[in-house]
């Protein structure tokens, strides 16, 4: 195992746990604790880790216990998000019916669905919603629930139940985290068991994250690499942590620079 995959792996291990001791490390690893105490102090100097009284911890201003604002993640990373959308788009057949998650980068994909697509979309993200309303072709489904007011969602009980009446050629999915062993990750529970219904009820399920996405654990597990089909990402992704994560099993779809005219998949 690469150092810097040991370290995000030690990162993942200290999202799940508050504090962990440098010996509960290197038996969750399998490698020596002074490994495990070396690693430890490349990650302090990084400020990814701290050191406290029995242990390490995450450092609290890089924990993702907690995600950026609506507005503020829609203005990061455009090009990125761009470049993710245009892979959408080529992915999409005319009349498919896909199911739209929450979250900023797929509403970018919303809005980049090609014209000739005339298929049926079904979406708990309102945002996707009026990013849509002016196309007729589109039958276009809103599920609704709970909304999550800051985030133009709906979620909760009713939402699971309405998505659950649906089977979807195509699903795409937002994310909080990606990461090689920790999986798919994010924050709101509530919107997680939607998401759970899309993969469940999608014959092919696509994961969404731009560069700064991977890597990252964020506060709630959403599944393992196993129920996803593909992840599509930028074409600024670092590749030893692509490489990283086909290691274990996922199939990654990066975007080149500019489009999605050449993407192609990498397993």
């Amino acid at each position: 195992m690469l150092p810097e995959e040991r370290r995000q792996q030690i990162l993942a291990l200290l999202d799940a746990s508050e504090v962990l001791r440098p010996t509960e490390l290197a038996t969750e690893l399998d490698v020596s604790a002074e490994t495990i105490r070396r690693d430890l102090v490349v990650l302090e100097r990084e400020g990814a880790v701290r050191r406290v009284y029995g242990g390490a911890a995450r450092s609290r201003d890089l924990s993702r216990s907690a995600e950026p604002g609506r507005a503020e993640r829609e203005n990061l990373a455009r090009e990125a998000k761009a470049e993710i959308a245009a892979t959408v788009a080529s992915l999409v057949g005319a009349d498919d019916t896909v199911f739209l998650d929450v979250g900023t980068t797929v509403l970018a994909a919303a809005r980049q669905l090609p014209d000739t697509f005339h298929g049926r979309v079904v979406t708990n993200n309102l945002g996707a919603v009026l990013a849509l309303a002016s196309r007729p072709a589109i039958n276009l489904h809103l599920v609704g629930g709970r909304v999550r007011h800051e985030e133009l969602t709906c979620s909760g009980p009713d939402a699971e139940e309405q998505v659950s009446r649906f089977f979807a050629d195509k699903a795409f999915l937002g994310s909080g985290g990606v990461h090689p062993t920790g999986g798919l990750t994010d924050y709101d529970i509530d919107e997680i068991a939607v998401r759970d219904r899309m993969i469940r009820n999608a014959t092919e399920v696509y994961v969404l994250a731009d560069a700064s996405k991977l890597g990252h654990v964020a506060l709630r597990r959403v599944c393992s690499w196993d129920r996803v089909t593909a992840l599509i990402t930028d074409s600024s992704a670092d590749p030893a942590m692509l490489a990283s994560l086909r290691d274990n099993g996922l199939v990654v779809l990066q975007c080149p620079a500019g489009g999605a005219r050449d993407a192609g998949v990498a397993s």
